[in-house]
């Protein structure tokens, strides 16, 4: 985020600030808000403000009346100022550009910019009250200013204290996405998690309290290219949630019960991601219909042809689009290790009809590795909004940098070159890592760059300068922002699955409930640092 007092954030003030919190934790039982011993707190909010009122924004409200009531203060919501006694403490719940919150922000001379997820926190008067406000340029900046109070309060800052500030804080994000990519790659090891409904909502509403507003739920990553493949769950999607009328293509030793259960919760996923106000997108990378040297796969795929390909996923990816329609954005991988030879753009042209069906606006999403001209252009004449997002670095996480020189031996081949094993060493293969030749200045596409995981697959990550570094690097050249791998996102990839976890901890008692409260640390300094 923009602000002084994020940039200047370093490891020393992080354990400052939390050996503080926890210091005000024992306090926070003892706390009392108004006049007169009551603890309380009364929550405006306007019905008809239009950003304070929409759906993400009463969610985080209740997040915070949560957390709040957890430490003995009372919530309860009314509509008007006036309607609060002098005596009691006030939260100011409002779009930045309403009439509110202007004559508080006017009066306090602090101004929140009219930009998305733009936020403030700004202590001042109303009608002789003392009020604190809480105000989003939209419902997203919203939700995180209110999350910032209830993260102060979770922390075990008391509430008084938490709900006083000495000085207004207000931000707006450096990198306009900022995402996190949680891929489906193991039968064995990843269906606890994906069918866990209890796991769901704490997981998406960690990522918005630390900043995040993009969650991209990927499948389709377990092998580099549809060779020797054992475990398939997922790896061609589509019949894995349902069955497309018109064509015979399913999954075989898959149960029909089963398949509608995935799709169930697919929506649910997708579902409360939105209603946190984050971006759902989902990732299909891989479209291959041949799968050499796959005999004793688990799942077979059985009724795709050659004729009916195409046709059948422009299909299936059209009713997906409408039956589940939190969806916001489709990551696909267009080059030859999605099973797609190299040079068939046409197939990729049909695929993209289905957007022009949705009836929304959902972006596409195209990895950057060999990614042509053509499949550009068959993108951006959707009319959606259309990304390319090559890679920072390799398969290891590097540098917070983006590569500025292309190897000799990736340099672009004339004529069009394929190898047989369409594994993508074709003419554009310096587009495998770094930002290649994207970043025209009238280029109809967004860049985002995706940070790929390295050994902080098992290992604890969190380095404030590195995170930063990141992100003051994603905004290159108008870049749009970053979306880094999910610490554990390989884990059980090619059949390599284990029952019984995924923290890889020998002693057991170290486990945390769910895997990634683990790496906690760390999407909080990816997120709020970028």
């Amino acid at each position: 985020m923009n602000s002084k007092r994020t940039q200047s954030l370093n490891r020393r003030r992080f354990l400052q600030t939390t050996a503080l919190a926890t210091a005000g934790m024992a306090a926070a039982q003892h706390v009392t808000f108004a006049a007169g011993g009551a603890d309380a707190l009364a929550i405006v909010l306007d019905p008809a403000d239009t950003v304070a009122s929409a759906g993400p924004a009463r969610w985080a409200v209740s997040q915070l009346q949560e957390a709040l009531i957890a430490k003995g203060v009372a919530t309860r919501s009314v509509a008007r100022v006036q309607n609060v006694p002098p005596g009691e403490h006030c939260l100011v719940v409002a779009g930045s550009a309403t009439p509110v919150a202007a004559e508080i922000l006017k009066d306090q001379e602090v101004s929140v910019a009219a930009a998305p997820e733009a936020l403030g926190l700004v202590a001042g008067k109303m009608e002789d009250r003392a009020v604190l406000l809480a105000c989003g340029s939209d419902p997203r900046g919203l939700v995180y200013a209110l999350l910032e109070l209830t993260d102060r309060v979770v922390c075990g800052i008391a509430p008084s204290t938490a709900m006083t500030l000495p000085q207004p804080i207000v931000e707006q994000p450096a990198n306009a996405i900022r995402s996190i990519y949680r891929c489906f790659v193991s039968d064995v090891e990843d269906k606890p998690w994906f069918y866990d409904r209890e796991m769901w909502p704490q997981y998406l509403t960690m990522l918005a309290t630390q900043r995040i507003n993009r969650f991209s739920l990927t499948f389709g990553m377990g092998y580099n290219t549809p060779n020797h493949i054992k475990d398939s769950y997922f790896f061609f999607t589509y019949p894995f949630l349902f069955a497309v009328p018109g064509y015979d293509v399913r999954v075989g030793n898959l149960p029909d019960a089963e398949r509608d259960r995935n799709f169930d919760t697919l929506r649910f996923i997708s579902q409360e991601t939105a209603a946190r106000g984050l971006h759902f997108q989902i990732g299909l990378w891989s479209h291959g219909r041949d799968w050499p040297n796959s005999a004793d796969v688990n799942y077979p795929l059985l009724g795709l042809t050659k004729e009916n390909h195409g046709p059948y996923c422009r299909d299936a990816l059209a009713k997906l689009l409408k039956e589940c329609p939190a969806i916001s954005g489709v990551t696909f991988r267009v080059h030859g290790e999605s099973g797609v030879p190299e040079g068939e753009d046409d197939f990729w042209g049909t695929i993209f009809d289905a957007f022009r069906q949705c009836g929304r606006k959902v972006g596409i999403d195209m990895h950057a590795k060999n990614l042509t001209q053509r499949q550009i252009e068959l993108a951006v004449a959707t009319g959606m909004p259309v990304t390319a997002s090559p890679k920072y670095w390799g398969e290891q996480q590097g540098l917070g940098y983006i590569q500025t020189a292309i190897r000799t031996h990736e340099l672009a081949k004339s004529p069009y070159e394929e190898q047989p094993s369409g594994v993508g060493l074709g003419s554009r293969s310096f587009t495998r890592y770094g930002y290649g030749d994207f970043f025209k200045e009238d280029r109809p596409f967004g860049i985002i760059h995706r940070v790929w995981p390295g050994t902080q697959r098992l290992l604890l990550s969190g380095d404030p300068k590195l995170s930063a570094a990141y992100g003051r690097a994603s905004s290159f050249c108008g870049g749009l922002g970053f979306e880094l791998l999910d610490p554990l996102t390989f884990k059980g990839r090619t059949g390599s699955g284990h029952p019984g976890g995924r923290c890889a901890y020998a002693d057991k008692s170290l486990n945390p409930k769910y895997d990634w409260e683990k790496f906690l640390y760390t999407y909080r300094v990816w997120g709020r640092l970028t």
